[in-house]
């Protein structure tokens, strides 16, 4: 059996390996692969082989890996993920010399696509503000979901926090200086294609870091993503400055659980696009409740796993940073300039 890479991280990150990874199954008369899953721990099973540890509820399957975006789904071998228990199964057996044989009906269709079809959703509460209404604060939160989840925790809570909290200040009659934007991303999963694209039209190319006008105009981009839990705080991702800036904000969050200011640089999800080009980015913290170990990228992601309440909070802290981000007199403090990456954002697996 072989495992698919984890999360978004694998394959389309990484289509060269990919590919070589198909040849080379290929080449041995592999006819289809077994994934067990992104979330188990390896274990020794008492010989060359492995086990795995089961750290999530028993029986859900979380589905990972894949064929490259842009390879053609025809050369790509069949994948069928496994609950653990069911992979164990049969490295116990194969561990006592006993020969294991595997039957599997597959029935795969493939959508011919003539022209690309991802796109983003954009809307906003204009600035008020003479001299500051041209600038903006961006938040985000990707709406698509792997393809084997119902993508309930992953992520329609994150796009429903945020257009709550746009609700919240269009209901309050809140009259921001600075214009505060939402984007609902598409393709988050396939590699941040959504935000990538949105970042390099408008704020400029991590490539070459060559800048455009807009990257002068935005003050701060918050995301959501990461499951149905309260948010309990924001990473700062190693912008110093703002720690005493989001200090202040909190102060009167506390009631509502919100009290940690995360200095790390987290990754994985769409502010990294903004990350990138030196854009104040910050990810929520978020408890993560049953994410890691029921619902992300799992067929376990279902609306039932959706916690109203705490999603009302979420919402709520939501809409206290973006106005208060759109208020200030000056954006937000920035990190200094990356250098060019000499390619692309690319999603990582840390802190997923």
């Amino acid at each position: 059996p072989a495992r698919g890479g984890r999360g978004r991280g694998g394959a389309a990150a990484a289509p060269n390996l990919a590919a070589r990874i198909q040849q080379f199954l290929k080449a041995e008369g592999v006819v289809a692969t077994f994934n067990r899953g992104s979330d188990s721990l390896t274990a020794s099973a008492g010989s060359n082989l492995t086990i795995q540890q089961q750290r999530t509820d028993g029986g859900t399957i979380f589905p990972s890996g894949g064929g490259s975006r842009t390879t053609d789904p025809a050369t790509v071998l069949p994948t069928v993920t496994l609950a653990v228990e069911h992979y164990n199964r049969m490295i116990r057996v194969l561990d006592k010399g006993v020969p294991v044989k595997v039957e599997l009906n597959l029935e795969t269709k493939f959508h011919e696509e003539t022209t690309p079809n991802g796109f983003n959703i954009v809307a906003e509460i204009p600035g008020t503000d003479p001299v500051l209404k041209d600038e903006v604060v961006l938040l985000g939160a990707h709406f698509d979901s792997v393809a084997a989840s119902p993508g309930a925790t992953d992520n329609a809570t994150g796009s429903a926090a945020m257009m709550e909290a746009m609700r919240i200040l269009k209901a309050i009659g809140a009259k921001p200086r600075r214009t505060i934007r939402i984007a609902l991303w598409g393709a988050e999963e396939q590699g941040l294609l959504g935000s990538r694209a949105y970042a390099r039209e408008h704020f400029g190319d991590p490539a070459t870091m060559e800048l455009k006008p807009g990257h002068g105009k935005i003050s701060a981009y918050f995301n959501s993503d990461n499951g149905t839990g309260k948010i309990r705080g924001v990473w700062l991702q190693g912008n110093l400055a703002v720690r005493p800036i989001f200090q202040s904000w909190i102060e009167p969050l506390k009631d509502l659980g919100v009290d940690a200011l995360g200095p790390r640089s987290v990754g994985s999800t769409d502010h990294v696009s903004f990350d990138a080009l030196g854009i104040p980015a910050f990810q929520f913290m978020v408890d993560r409740l049953e994410y890691n170990s029921r619902t992300h990228h799992s067929n376990m992601d279902t609306v039932d796993r959706v916690q109203r309440d705490d999603m009302v909070q979420h919402a709520t802290v939501i809409a206290v940073f973006a106005y208060n981000a759109a208020m200030r007199d000056e954006k937000l403090p920035r990190k200094a300039l990356p250098r060019p990456s000499g390619r692309g954002t690319q999603a990582s697996d840390t802190d997923r």
